[in-house]
């Protein structure tokens, strides 16, 4: 049966001196065997200083101990070139700038099932028209919404200037997240239903901070989940239906706990915009350098998997995964977006069983093609194994460890 990933690094700064009792020669002894057991003695000493290795059996987990400044770092990874190359070519790019470029200029003719405008209007019964000319912008009667189109277009426009590889993001996420230092210990919870095979909810509220994904529902859960939240992350999907509602209310975990949002489609900056200004916590969105880091790393992991599954070009990939569209999860960018700012990072929730729902607490089974679910749990095992198991990421980057 799937368990959640947990693997555990502690370094030590103590260490136990533990000499059997058998060992220490009585004074009535002979003065010449002293020197015998005096060399043992500073052998066994110099073995327990050097460390200490206890795995437990039979656990959930293994636990390795060892004096920091013995610490042996794993070889750095070999990458395949031609999956890097691969995974560095954004199909979407040319479309997603297209659409950016429209919304920049008022033009919404390709957001027709997008409903942000009505609601807002129908809510504040204010009307909005808009010029019929290419280039022109939009020309609201309301003052507000007037405020909120520019900002709107100031927040568009940062976000799409943003767009850049950088391979030491990961070490900027505390700063960016607005944290002093890393959080000790972290637990990302998912949304698999395989969490209602065991009783973690204890567990998980034991950890300083607690990420939930996509308002997943807790109630009536809490001896599998938990109940303690303190960052709400969402993909840009859930805030826009949030945004449907009177004063964008959606806040399952309270008003005051922390959403954190990564952007899936362009257009949906509109319900930051007005959503953030009705919040008592903020909404923060992820920083477009690490979602385009996170975004590379799941599809090196996709292609290495089709390759390795089916034999066939590289090239083919895209048929299969529905190209433009492929995406990371929610979930895998808040395990990346824990191991950037926890010392020590738990994750439940993640996997799959034939006996358990796609999600805990929904009747949903199927996965969205737009996911390779695999090539992300791929990746999980990897870095179990060898935390600089990551493509494209800085050799300098530092951090946390799964528990």
């Amino acid at each position: 049966m799937p368990k959640p990933i947990r693997f555990y690094v502690q370094w030590w700064w103590w260490v136990d001196l533990a000499v059997p009792t058998d060992l220490i020669s009585p004074m009535k002894r002979s003065v010449s065997v002293r020197p015998f057991f005096t060399i043992l003695l500073l052998i066994l000493f110099t073995v327990t200083l050097s460390c200490r290795i206890l795995i437990r059996k039979g656990g959930v987990f293994t636990s390795i101990q060892l004096q920091p400044n013995l610490i042996v770092h794993p070889p750095l990874p070999v990458f395949n070139s031609t999956l890097l190359k691969y995974a560095s070519i954004d199909i979407g790019e040319a479309k997603s700038n297209q659409e950016i470029e429209q919304l920049l200029e008022g033009s919404f003719a390709s957001q027709g099932r997008y409903k942000s405008f009505t609601t807002w209007r129908r809510s504040n019964h204010r009307s909005i028209r808009s010029s019929s000319s290419k280039g022109m912008p939009l020309i609201f009667r309301s003052p507000q919404f007037y405020r909120y189109w520019l900002d709107f277009r100031r927040v568009l426009q940062n976000w799409s200037r943003n767009k850049r590889f950088q391979p030491d993001i990961m070490s900027q996420l505390v700063e960016l997240m607005g944290a002093k230092k890393k959080y000790e210990s972290c637990a990302v919870v998912g949304n698999s239903g395989i969490l209602l095979q065991k009783n973690f909810g204890e567990l998980i509220d034991g950890h300083e901070m607690v990420f939930r994904l996509n308002n997943a529902r807790i109630e009536r859960f809490e001896q599998f989940v938990g109940f303690k939240t303190n960052v709400s992350f969402v993909n840009s999907n859930i805030l826009h239906l949030c945004a449907r509602r009177v004063g964008c209310f959606c806040h399952p975990y309270g008003a005051n706990v922390p959403m954190v949002m990564y952007i899936c489609q362009p257009m949906h900056l509109l319900d930051y915009t007005i959503c953030n200004a009705s919040r008592n916590s903020p909404v923060i969105i992820t920083d477009r350098r690490f979602d385009l880091l996170c975004s590379r790393v799941v599809k090196y992991y996709s292609l290495k998997r089709f390759a390795g599954e089916t034999g066939k070009s590289l090239d083919e990939w895209s048929s299969s995964h529905d190209g433009s569209m492929f995406h990371y999860s929610s979930g895998f960018q808040a395990v990346m977006l824990a191991l950037g700012t926890c010392e020590k990072v738990s994750i439940f929730g993640f996997g799959k069983s034939a006996q358990a729902k796609h999600h805990y607490h929904t009747n949903q089974k199927g996965e969205l093609r737009l996911h390779d679910y695999a090539a992300e749990y791929d990746f999980y095992h990897d870095f179990v194994s060898n935390p600089l198991a990551i493509p494209f990421v800085s050799a300098n980057a530092s951090f946390g460890l799964f528990h």
